[in-house]
């Protein structure tokens, strides 16, 4: 195929004025001999392709390079320098760097050759489930994954041929020999182990885990080591691999704000699929703020008919099924937040007209910056028994939606004393609070059926400071520390002993370095936040109190990137939020010593290439030419 070099195509080019019928016949001639020398030497290769470099005789995306994986680092070579044409996907895989996101955290060992594999050609076989629902769970996450090979086909057009002796079949062999409960769980084990030979003329994947979760997270895994050849136009996948791993935190969160600006179940759903791809395990959904209320519930329809933003920005209870359903299949639990007592709008303002009286106070009151934040304002009436029988009803359809009672999240933050001061100037605002919270903590066990889940989280605020914190039962509650790594008060919740999962404003905030949409200035929380110190802030390696000063031993549960979305509606939703949380996703699950490597911007471009695979449209890393030319950049 090589024979056409670029002096006969310019020769050719230079007379076609002349002979332009007599260019078409041999440009078509051309074509036909060279697919049917790459069809026949593809055959010809077929014994031993998988024991050196894949040569490719197909055109495919920019044939004009060749990548050669020299000193163990791919590089870039005109396909007339080098005999041997590779493409850079095929140079990444088969070159020193694992490509595994998130790196493993136990032994790998990973083959240099490759076959030809096509997704109809895998096969699951649950081997031993504790459970007809884990067997289940396990044949549907499987169709999923195959689905997303499926997508990879599409784009090379791959579904159109037909399979030739040359593409092996895989057979998924999957053991679970744990809990029989597929939902992912405070207590649940994800670790997996996975073994990848050659058996005669197929592949057989071995995954062995403790849980369903565990052993999805083995199918993604495997799915990394599939990867689509443009320029063979073929799905290949390593010949032989095994792995072992288990993440280092147990809560790898994201929190997604869909009360500022309304995101389409699409969005919520490809947001999803790709936490699954970086096995994190928590969708935080922030669903309800001051501005819009845009849940219908059948507990209590009132909230998004008096809160919502119209018909077309609604989440039904069907729609809420379908996220937690994907959720699910992809090892990610939903965490439905109701935010109370504070961040409550128009939706809490139809108390008088059925006779509950006032839900809520101050609610648009103006000026609006003496009472919140940012506009508009609001807060619960915590003297209103009928506030906490209508939390009930609503805790316990959310519980009831998205099947998670062992974890809860009441919100909790940024109380207008002032407000409360105004209505009730007879007791402390502070005392109210904590009233509050205790009253919504007892709603939330009567909704649980008599259980109070085993860790109900509250936002950092004034209550979790001294001496407000130490009234909070540390059995009860934990704290999702916002503020910054450097304030005495965000390390004082460590030092207390409190069950921590840490969102640090100056780390994991997504919507950083946008400016302000009330003035001109660089908004609340300064300069954005780039995926390097996402992936580079470890608090927890920080001095860790000694017994001496008296502070018990610091609890972190995990972390979680927030995005709020005053600023951000669908469309800027995937650029936003990835890569940048594909960082904080390795960071929570590997928590590697070394920082942002030259292997991880690597293996973090591999990445950014699989998300773009689903459909997600994440942000470049840095110039295309960077990934052509990897260590000229590093």
């Amino acid at each position: 195929m090589k024979s056409w070099g670029e002096a006969q195509w310019r020769s050719v080019s230079s007379n076609f004025s002349r002979v332009g019928r007599l260019r078409r016949a041999l440009v078509l001639l051309a074509a036909a001999a060279c697919t049917a020398a790459a069809v026949l030497y593809w055959r010809q290769q077929t014994d031993d392709s998988a024991h050196r470099p894949l040569q490719s005789m197909l055109t495919g995306v920019e044939p004009q390079w060749s990548w050669i994986c020299r000193n163990d680092r791919c590089e870039r070579l005109l396909a007339s320098e080098t005999s041997v044409l590779q493409s850079l996907p095929t140079c990444n895989m088969l070159c020193a760097s694992t490509q595994l996101w998130p790196q493993p955290t136990g032994p790998v060992s990973l083959a240099t050759a490759a076959v030809r594999v096509r997704s109809s050609g895998f096969s699951l076989k649950v081997l031993a489930s504790p459970s007809r629902e884990v067997t289940e769970h396990l044949n549907d996450a499987f169709d999923l994954m195959r689905d997303d090979l499926k997508t990879l086909e599409r784009t090379a057009g791959i579904e159109r041929r037909r399979s030739d002796s040359a593409t092996r079949d895989v057979l998924v062999r999957v053991t679970v020999n744990g809990s029989g409960d597929p939902r992912m769980r405070l207590d649940t084990d994800e670790s997996y182990k996975l073994a990848l030979r050659p058996s005669g003329k197929s592949l057989v994947v071995d995954i062995t885990a403790h849980s369903f979760s565990g052993a999805r997270h083995g199918f993604e895994t495997l799915s990394q080591l599939v990867w689509l050849d443009p320029y063979t136009s073929s799905l290949l996948a390593l010949e032989a691999a095994t792995v072992e791993d288990a993440p280092k935190f147990r809560y790898r969160g994201l929190l997604l704000d869909t009360a500022r600006n309304y995101f389409p179940v699409s969005d919520i759903l490809r947001t999803i699929d790709a936490m699954g791809a970086c096995k994190m395990n928590t969708f935080h959904w922030h669903i309800s703020d001051s501005q819009s209320f845009p849940l219908r519930l059948t507990s209590a329809p009132q909230l998004a008919q008096h809160g919502a933003y119209g018909p077309g920005a609604i989440y039904t209870t069907d729609d809420v099924k379908t996220i937690v359903r994907r959720a699910r299949l992809r090892g990610v639990r939903v965490l439905i937040e109701v935010d109370a007592p504070a961040h409550v709008g128009k939706a809490w303002t139809w108390g008088p007209l059925e006779g509950l009286g006032h839900l809520a106070h101050c609610v648009e009151v103006e000026p609006w910056s003496t009472y919140c934040g940012e506009p508009p304002c609001g807060q619960l009436n915590p003297r209103n028994p009928n506030v906490y029988k209508l939390l009930e009803r609503i805790y316990a359809e959310i519980i009831e939606l998205t099947g998670v009672d062992d974890i809860f999240h009441l919100g909790g933050d940024e109380v207008s004393e002032r407000c409360w001061a105004q209505h009730f100037n007879d007791t402390d605002p502070m005392e109210l609070w904590i009233d509050f919270t205790r009253r919504a903590m007892l709603a939330l066990e009567r909704a649980n059926g008599g259980k109070t889940p085993q860790l109900t989280f509250l936002w950092s605020s004034r209550l979790t400071q001294s001496p407000y914190l130490e009234r909070l039962d540390k059995k009860q509650y934990g704290i999702q520390v916002w503020g910054s790594s450097r304030w005495p008060e965000s390390r004082a919740v460590l030092d207390a002993g409190y069950r921590t999962v840490i969102s640090h404003v100056d780390a994991w905030y997504l919507d950083c370095g946008f400016g302000s949409w009330r003035d001109s200035s660089d908004g609340h929380c300064g300069p954005y936040r780039s995926w390097q110190q996402m992936y580079e802030h470890r608090p927890w390696i920080e001095e860790m109190p000694s017994v001496a000063t008296g502070a018990e031993q610091w609890r972190i549960e995990g972390g979680a990137a927030c995005q709020w979305t005053e600023q951000l509606a669908s469309g800027g939703l995937d650029a936003r939020v990835w890569p940048r949380t594909a960082a904080l996703a390795e960071r929570l699950w590997s928590d590697r010593v070394e920082g942002a490597t030259a292997d991880v911007y690597l293996r973090l471009d591999t990445q950014r290439s699989r998300l773009i695979s689903k459909g997600v449209h994440a942000a470049p890393l840095w110039p295309r030419w960077c990934s052509h030319n990897p260590h000229a950049c590093l």
